[in-house]
């Protein structure tokens, strides 16, 4: 069981990976060697992680979400099997914890008096100033 966050944890069987050849860097290796990792994470079947959590994840996932519920992270940054495999990991880590951060909710307050009060007065100044930019009057 891997934890990432509280009310979120993995287990290994719960991730598919699958090594095809890379399009990155590699030199010769690129021809080879199958150096890219596709890491798949079924959201619906995952039963250690909470619902609140999988609503979060499956809006934060976008185009990485298949029809099925299945998160697909393809990783192909680095020259060698093993970093591309802890990269996608990591990406996948991070966006169940970032899952995992509960949206504050935003409670609307009302303005206080005073500052009401300097509002008007800042309109007032404001407006006698622009009040004194016209032409002179003809009372000379």
């Amino acid at each position: 069981m891997i934890r990432i966050a509280p009310g979120a944890a993995l287990d290994e069987g719960d991730l598919i990976e699958t090594f095809v050849r890379a399009s990155g860097p590699g030199g010769q290796n690129v021809n080879k060697l199958s150096t890219a990792v596709e890491l798949r994470f079924d959201i619906r079947n995952a039963p250690s992680i909470d619902e609140d959590i999988k609503e979060r994840l499956v809006k934060l996932a976008g185009r990485r979400l298949t029809l099925e519920g299945v998160i697909v992270i393809f990783a192909q940054k680095h020259r060698t099997q093993e970093m591309n495999r802890a990269d996608a990991r990591e990406r996948l880590f991070e966006l169940i914890r970032q899952a995992a951060k509960r949206p504050i909710i935003r409670r609307p307050t009302r303005p206080t008096l005073a500052s009401k009060k300097r509002r008007v007065e800042s309109k007032v100044r404001r407006g006698g100033i622009k009040g004194l930019r016209g032409r002179p009057s003809s009372d000379d």
